[in-house]
């Protein structure tokens, strides 16, 4: 029996990306892999969420034992612009606050290798949080993982769905260590605090 209520709720972190390998190492799968990489930190394995097209891990974030923040981390695997539904779907499946939901998203309109956090605004054109807001309203939280914007004429379709060059590939590791600080910060301090440390 779920016996969660707002008020206990887990904090619902997606990761936003592309399912299949093809995919797994373009720019704007930068969302799977810190959520990837925070499973790892929780000792968590992606699983598939049982009728949500989504994989899920489950955990707690911070001090060991019940002082930790419960998180489910989501990958959904409905493709980037249909992120919404699976979302939507664990939120109400774990009766998640919007204020607990959290977004890591790729951003072109900020330089690679460079964070932002924020509670709600647009979407900026992006198509996973166009479907997240569409689905639950934009009153999330959200880490903006910057790409910076396609060099001379290329489209930025072409630029999101190509591999990151070598010469970001050598900051991408440090890139996704430094992301996933930003969510862990935001979940056990608050906001303010992560957009204090991590906002440049």
């Amino acid at each position: 029996m779920d016996v969660t209520t707002p008020a206990n709720a887990p904090w619902l972190i997606a990761g936003l990306g592309n399912p299949g390998p093809e995919y797994a190492m373009n720019r704007h799968n930068i969302g799977f892999m810190v959520a990837d990489l925070l499973a790892e930190r929780i000792g968590g394995r992606f699983k598939r969420a049982g009728k949500a097209q989504a994989q899920v891990v489950e955990g707690r974030i911070g001090p060991v034992g019940p002082a930790g923040r419960r998180v489910v981390l989501v990958k959904p695997m409905s493709f980037m612009n249909l992120s919404g539904g699976p979302v939507n779907a664990l939120r109400d499946f774990y009766k998640v606050p919007a204020a607990q939901i959290v977004a890591v998203h790729d951003e072109l309109d900020i330089d690679y290798g460079t964070l932002r956090l924020k509670l709600g605004g647009g979407d900026n054109g992006h198509n996973g949080l166009k479907s997240m807001t569409k689905a639950m309203g934009p009153d999330y939280h959200r880490v903006r993982c910057g790409i910076g914007r396609p060099p001379g004429r290329m489209q930025v379709a072409d630029f999101v769905l190509k591999d990151f060059s070598s010469a970001e590939r050598k900051e991408l590791d440090w890139f996704v260590d430094r992301a996933a600080d930003a969510v862990e910060c935001l979940v056990t301090e608050g906001l303010e605090r992560a957009q204090g440390t991590y906002n440049s």
